[in-house]
C-alpha cells in the first residue's frame, strides 16, 4: 500500500481501540444485561431508551464535528474554530437542558409511555448533555492526531460503565444477603435504574478526562460560526436522517405493534440480536475516525489522492465481507452469548449485518460532497434513506414484526449506497474497482449460502463449524491471493518473490 493508505491503516488501528473496543466491551455488557435483567421487556425498554439517545445527540452536535474538521484545515488558527465549535454547542446544550427539565413529565410520557418514567429521562438526558460537551474535545483530539490518548479516554469510561454494572448486578446482590438492612434499597427489579446511574457515573469521568483539550483562550467569532452553520446543516440533515435510518425502527416499533403488551419484549428480541450485528457498525465507525481527516487534510487532490480515496474504499468491502462471513459462520456459537429465549430473532442477523455494510461503503462514497462542499446532497439521500425506512416501517411493523425493521435498514442503506455512487461519479469521478468489489461480493454470497444449507442441513455443531470455516478460508486464500499479496508483506514477503 502508498504511504497515505499506510497512515490511514494505522489511525484506523488506535481509532479502533478507541471506538471499536469500547463497542466490543459495551456490546458484551449489553448481552449481559439480557442474563442480569429479569425481563425482556427490559431490554427492550433500553434498546427503546438509548435509540433516543443516539438521535438527540446527532441533533445537539448539528453536524458540527464534520464542520470544525473542514474549517481547522482552512483557518490558519485552528484553535479559534474549536473554541468558536464548543461555545455554540455548549449553548444550545444548556438551552435543550433548560427546556426538557421544564417538561420532563409530558415529555417522559410522549417518548416513551409508561416505560418512560420521568427520573428515566432525567438521567437519560444528563448523560446525553455531558457526552455532547464532549464530543469536540474529542474532535479536536482526533485533528490534532493524538489516536493514542483518544483510544484510552474512551476505553477508560466503557471499563468504568462495566464496573458500575458489575457493582449493582453481582456484589449488590451479595452483599444484600449478607447485609440485609444495609443494603434494602437494592432491587434487581430497578435494573434500569442501576444501568443509567453507571453510565452517568461514567459520562461525568470521561468528560473529566476530556476537559483538558478546554484549556485555552476562548474566543467566538460569528462570522466564522455562520459559516461553520452554513456547512453543517445540511450535514445534520444527513445526521438525523441518517440515525433514523438507524434507529427509527426501535423508536416507533413500541408504537406500531398491534400487541402493545407485548412490544416492548419483541423489541427486546430485535435488540438484543441486533447487537449481534455491531461488530460491523464497529469496524465502519474506527474506519470513519480515520476516514474523515484523511479525506479533508488530503483536500481535493489530484488523481493519486483519488486513487487513494479508492483503495480505502475497495479494502472497506473486502474486509466487510470477511466480517459479514465470519459472523454468520460462527453464529452457531455467537448466539450462546444470549439467553436461548432471544434465538427466535436470529434470523435477522444477516439481513443487518448486510444492510449496515451497505451503509459503511456509503459513508466511504459520501467524499465526494463533503470535499466539494455539496452537503446538500448528503441531506437528500439521508431522507431519501428515511423515507423508504419509515414507509417500510410503518407499513410491515403491524403485519410483520421486528423482520419488517430489518428489511428497511437494507434496503434504504442500498439506495442510499447506490444513489451516492451514481451522483459522485458525475460530480467528483473516482476510479472505484467496481468489477474487484462485484467479484468480492458475488464470492461472499455464494459461500454464504453455503453457509446457510450447511447451518439447515447439517445437525452436528462442529461439523456446521468445519464446513463453515473451510468456507471462510476459501474467501480469505482469494483475498490474500489478489488483493494482498505474500510476497507484499513484512518479513514473510522475502519468500514469495
Amino acid at each position: 500500500m502508498a504511504g497515505g493508505m499506510k497512515t490511514l491503516a494505522k489511525e484506523t488501528f488506535f481509532y479502533g481501540i478507541g471506538s471499536v473496543l469500547p463497542k466490543l466491551l459495551s456490546w458484551l455488557l449489553s448481552l449481559y444485561w439480557a442474563f442480569a435483567l429479569p425481563k425482556i421487556s427490559d431490554i427492550g425498554v433500553l434498546t427503546n431508551f438509548y435509540a433516543w439517545v443516539a438521535l438527540l445527540q446527532v441533533i445537539l452536535t448539528y453536524g458540527m464535528e464534520t464542520g470544525f474538521f473542514r474549517y481547522a484545515n482552512k483557518e490558519k488558527e485552528p484553535s479559534r474554530v474549536f473554541s468558536t465549535t464548543f461555545l455554540s454547542i455548549a449553548t444550545t446544550t444548556t438551552i435543550f437542558f433548560i427546556l426538557t427539565f421544564l417538561f420532563l413529565k409530558p415529555l417522559a410520557f410522549v417518548l416513551g409511555g409508561i416505560a418512560m418514567k420521568p427520573h428515566y429521562l432525567l438521567l437519560l438526558v444528563i448523560i446525553l448533555c455531558i457526552d455532547v460537551l464532549g464530543a469536540i474535545p474529542f474532535a479536536n483530539l482526533r485533528f490534532k492526531k493524538r489516536p493514542v490518548r483518544f483510544a484510552m479516554i474512551r476505553v477508560v469510561n466503557v471499563v468504568l460503565t462495566i464496573l458500575f454494572n458489575l457493582f449493582f448486578f453481582l456484589v449488590c446482590p451479595r452483599l444484600q444477603a449478607l447485609f440485609p438492612e444495609v443494603f434494602a434499597w437494592f432491587d434487581i427489579n430497578k435494573g434500569v435504574d442501576y444501568i443509567l446511574i453507571s453510565n452517568l457515573a461514567a459520562s461525568v469521568v470521561q468528560f473529566l478526562m476530556v476537559s483538558p483539550e478546554l484549556r485555552i483562550r476562548f474566543t467566538f467569532d460569528k462570522v466564522l460560526l455562520r459559516n461553520m452553520l452554513k456547512y453543517s446543516f445540511p450535514i445534520l440533515i444527513l445526521g438525523v436522517a441518517g440515525i433514523l435510518n438507524q434507529t427509527a425502527d426501535k423508536i416507533i416499533f413500541p408504537w406500531l405493534y398491534p400487541d402493545k403488551a407485548n412490544a416492548y419484549t419483541e423489541l427486546g428480541i430485535y435488540g438484543q440480536n441486533f447487537k449481534i450485528a455491531i461488530i460491523m457498525v464497529m469496524f465502519t465507525q474506527a474506519f470513519r475516525y480515520a476516514f474523515e481527516p484523511f479525506i479533508f487534510a488530503r483536500g481535493k487532490g489530484a488523481t493519486g489522492d483519488r486513487q487513494s480515496f479508492s483503495d480505502a474504499t475497495r479494502y472497506f468491502i473486502v474486509f466487510g465481507l470477511l466480517i459479514f462471513l465470519v459472523t454468520t459462520g460462527y453464529i452457531d456459537v455467537i448466539k450462546y452469548m444470549i439467553p436461548a429465549s432471544y434465538h427466535e430473532g436470529l434470523k435477522v442477523v444477516p439481513i443487518v449485518l448486510m444492510g449496515e455494510l451497505f451503509f459503511g461503503i456509503y459513508f466511504n462514497l459520501s467524499l465526494w460532497y463533503k470535499l466539494t462542499d455539496q452537503t446538500r446532497w448528503g441531506a437528500y439521500m439521508s431522507l431519501i434513506g428515511f423515507a423508504i425506512t419509515i414507509f417500510i416501517n410503518i407499513m410491515f411493523i403491524p403485519r410483520y414484526g421486528y423482520m419488517a425493521c430489518a428489511w428497511a435498514s437494507f434496503i434504504a442503506n442500498l439506495a442510499m449506497m447506490v444513489i451516492s455512487y451514481f451522483l459522485g461519479q458525475r460530480n467528483y469521478p473516482i476510479p472505484y474497482n467496481l468489477r474487484s468489489a462485484g467479484l468480492f461480493f458475488l464470492l461472499s454470497m455464494i459461500l454464504f449460502e453455503g453457509i446457510t444449507i450447511t447451518y439447515m442441513n447439517v445437525n452436528f455443531l462442529w461439523l456446521r463449524l468445519g464446513i463453515n470455516t473451510t468456507l471462510i478460508l476459501i474467501y480469505l486464500v482469494v483475498v490474500i491471493k489478489k488483493e494482498l499479496p505474500l510476497r507484499h508483506w513484512p518479513l514473510i514477503g522475502r519468500y514469495f518473490k
